[in-house]
Parts: C-alpha cells; sequence; structure tokens
C-alpha cells in the first residue's frame, strides 16, 4: 500500500511477517499450559513450521486455521509424554528450547536436527539440565541428537554460561514453572538480554510468577501456565531490511503494528539509522523510517543485544561517508554461518574493504562492484546483501536465493513490491509472484 502525504512523497507499507522469537516461544508456552491458546498472525516460515510440527511429535496438537491466520494450540498442562522423535530442522530455538520442555515430561524423546543444526553448540544447556538431574546423551560434540529420557525435573538452582547464545536461559526459564521446586538461575555471560526480557514477558502472561534479585538472578516459582489468545508482533528482525532499504534510497517504508510498546529488542535497530542520519518515527502503532540522503558514518556501535540486525547494518555501511565498526558481537560466530566472516567474505567480494576481529567487524567506505553473495544458507547474509544490491541494480546475485523462507519465504516478492527496481535472483521467481 502507498499513502500520499504530501506531493512528491509517498509512504510504503510494509508486509512483514510475524516474529520467528514470538512465534516459538509461544508455541512452547502454550504447549504447556491448560486449556486452548490461539496464536494469531504467526510467522509461518521454516524454523516455526518446523517448530509447530515437532510439537506435535511430542503430542501436543497443534491445529491451522485454512489460510494459517492462526495457530490453535492444545496445551498439555505440563510436559509431553510418550516416546517421539522430534526433528528440528534448521531451527535453532526449537533445539534450545525443545530439550528443557521434553526434560520436564515422562517418556523418551529423539531431539534431533539438519546437519547445520548439529554442528551448532549445546554444552552449556546439557551441562544445566544434567545439573537438574535429567537423563541425556549427546550426539558427537555434545550437541544433536539428543535422547531424553524424561522423568520430571526437581528443579533448584543452576548456574547457566549464556555467552554462546541467550536461547538456553529462555529454554530453561520456559520450562522452570514445570519444574517441582522451580527454578533459581545465574546467567554469567549473558548476551541478548532483550530476548531474555521477551521470555519473561510472554512467561508472565501465560500466569508464571518470576522475580529478578537484585544480582541479576532470576526466580521462577513452580506453577501452572494457563492458556491466552495473543497477536504475534511483525519481526523486528525482518523489518530491518526494509527499514535499511527506506534509508539508504531514500524513500520512506512504515511497518504497521511494530510501535513503542513492542517487545523485541530488536526494534532498537532504528536507532542506529537514526545515528546514521535517516529521519526515524516510532509511535505507538508503527514505525516508520525515511531516507535523507547519504549515510553518516564514522562511528562505533555496541550490536550485541540486537546482533540479528548488526549484518543489515553492514551490508549497508559501505553507503556511508566513513568507516562503520561494529563490536559486540561475537557470539554470532556460532549462528547459522559464522555471520562476522560471512560478511567480510562477501563485502571484500563486492570490493568493500573490510576488517574484523573476534567479536567485531569494521567496514569501509567504498562503490560495491559485481559480485556473486555466498549465503552460506544463512537467511539473513542473502537478506542483507538483497538490501545492497538496490543501490547497485544488476550487480550482486545469490546462490542460494531461497534460504530466506526460514523467516521470510515473500521477502523478494515483497522488496520488488517497495522498490520496483529491485531485480529478484533467478530462483526467487515463486516468492515474487506471490507477493505481486
Amino acid at each position: 500500500m502507498i499513502t500520499e502525504t504530501a506531493p512528491g512523497t509517498a509512504i510504503r507499507t510494509a508486509r512483514i511477517p510475524g516474529s520467528k522469537s514470538l512465534t516459538n516461544r509461544l508455541l512452547l508456552l502454550a504447549a504447556a499450559a491448560e486449556g486452548t491458546s490461539r496464536i494469531h498472525a504467526p510467522l509461518v516460515g521454516g524454523d516455526t513450521v518446523a517448530f509447530r510440527d515437532a510439537l506435535r511429535e511430542c503430542g501436543i496438537p497443534v491445529d491451522s486455521s485454512p489460510l494459517d491466520e492462526y495457530w490453535e494450540v492444545t496445551g498439555a498442562g505440563g510436559g509431553p509424554t510418550g516416546r517421539a522423535r522430534v526433528w528440528c530442522a534448521d531451527a535453532g530455538t526449537a533445539a534450545r528450547f525443545l530439550p528443557s520442555y521434553t526434560a520436564t515430561g515422562s517418556g523418551t524423546f529423539l531431539v534431533d536436527g539438519s546437519s547445520q543444526l548439529r554442528a551448532r553448540p549445546l554444552q552449556a544447556l546439557l551441562e544445566a539440565l544434567r545439573g537438574l538431574g535429567a537423563d541425556i546423551e549427546a550426539g558427537l560434540g555434545n550437541g544433536l541428537p539428543l535422547l531424553i529420557r524424561a522423568e520430571g525435573l526437581a528443579g533448584g538452582e543452576i548456574s547457566v554460561e549464556s555467552s554462546p547464545s541467550s536461547q538456553y536461559l529462555s529454554g530453561l526459564l520456559m520450562a522452570a514453572p514445570l519444574m517441582r521446586d522451580g527454578l533459581r538461575v545465574r546467567a554469567p555471560g549473558l548476551v541478548s538480554r532483550p530476548y531474555i526480557d521477551m521470555t519473561l514477558a510472554l512467561m508472565r502472561r501465560y500466569g508464571a510468577e518470576v522475580t529478578e534479585g537484585g544480582d541479576g538472578d532470576l526466580r521462577v516459582e513452580p506453577g501452572v501456565y494457563t492458556a491466552v489468545d495473543t497477536v504475534v508482533e511483525p519481526d523486528a528482525s525482518t523489518a530491518s531490511y526494509v527499514f535499511a532499504a527506506a534509508a539508504v534510497t531514500g524513500r520512506t517504508v512504515t511497518v504497521p503494528g511494530l510501535g513503542t510498546g513492542s517487545l523485541q529488542g530488536d526494534l532498537r535497530f532504528v536507532e542506529i539509522l537514526a545515528k546514521a542520519g535517516a529521519e526515524v518515527r516510532v509511535d505507538e502503532a508503527a514505525t516508520t523510517v525515511t531516507g535523507t540522503g547519504r549515510l553518516r558514518g564514522g562511528f562505533t556501535v555496541d550490536m550485541g543485544d540486537v546482533s540479528d540486525t548488526f549484518m543489515t547494518l553492514a551490508a549497508i555501511a559501505p553507503l556511508a561517508d566513513a568507516p562503520i565498526t561494529v563490536h559486540g558481537i561475537g557470539h554470532t560466530r556460532l549462528k547459522e554461518s559464522d555471520r562476522i566472516a560471512a560478511m567480510a567474505q562477501n563485502l571484500r567480494a563486492c570490493g568493500v574493504d573490510t576488517d574484523q576481529g573476534t567479536d567485531w567487524i569494521t567496514v569501509h567506505p567504498g562503490t560495491p562492484r559485481p559480485a556473486r553473495i555466498a549465503c552460506h544458507h544463512d537467511h539473513r547474509v542473502a537478506m542483507a546483501f538483497s538490501v545492497l544490491g538496490l543501490t547497485t541494480p544488476n550487480t550482486l546475485t545469490l546462490d542460494d536465493p531461497r534460504c530466506v523462507a526460514k523467516t521470510f519465504p515473500g521477502f523478494h516478492g515483497e522488496l520488488c513490491r517497495l522498490f520496483p527496481w529491485y531485480e529478484p535472483p533467478v530462483g526467487a521467481a515463486e516468492s515474487v509472484e506471490e507477493h505481486r
């Protein structure tokens, strides 16, 4: 939709799918609750469908409306029971959340996933669960597959090393009310704190009693979740791409439903765009970004708490008038790809000078040259460089354009609708036609 606001000015309204982080947390909480919950406007993407189907394999009924306007989950009122092979596909949240949930139940659960997911670390989660009494056999390197012989968890007090991922802690916290004695947890090295805040907010919405001590310890009391109907917000991480696109093309894009009351920390990405010179407006109903000219650089920013959006900034940083350095992102080397290395590799392929360290990347100004982008089967690599491609038509191609289906199956079509000169990559034709 395009709404005229003044002569020569048009606001393009982006159609952003629901938040992956919210959808998968809501699925787990609804599965653990007593009663039936409806999750309205869920993300229907690779990760969320994998999570939904994994719950079905655990015996949790999840019914979909005809057009997936909502998913209806009939909760177990606790952990799952029986025997199941739980397939997580490529979904990191499934591999980090479901072991804790299944361990609170009764039965035998084999949790497994793709080769990409098997390579991602689970050591800290396994140590925490075993410390709570869980009986788990792990695969090579203490990763997937996991064989969980569940007899419930007593709970108690643990410390969870959270520097690799905050998802370990989120999974344990959501399972905590189902533990006989609840849980008190310390999380040294915690990254991505906004995702923990999201988890706690949703747990409280479902009736959990959670307190935080002055030393940062979290205490979750034993109890029962109660079914709730919830509308999923648009995904703030995904919205970063259209916001960045507006900033570098001089256009105005708004995302309705993503406003001041958002539970998603990644909406803070627009503050960084404002630092780079974009005009940003956030109100209760929506967030709007307008490009105002060449991006300003010459700054350093810690994106540890919004690390899923660092790649968006890195991809457009060559268009700034001075270098931009992002730090605090070392844990992103353990995501779907080594994301720091992937960004540096592809930017250099585009002729852009880039430096990197253990937890930082510096991108220098430059004019991108034609290049084939190595996506590493990582949706965020593909989407980030698609935004850069808007400013240099017909110069960048993707080796795996369909990997965006993990979180935004119609991404290329939506970018084409918002920015008509965008040339969708070969192999994305189906999703483009669906959006036109």
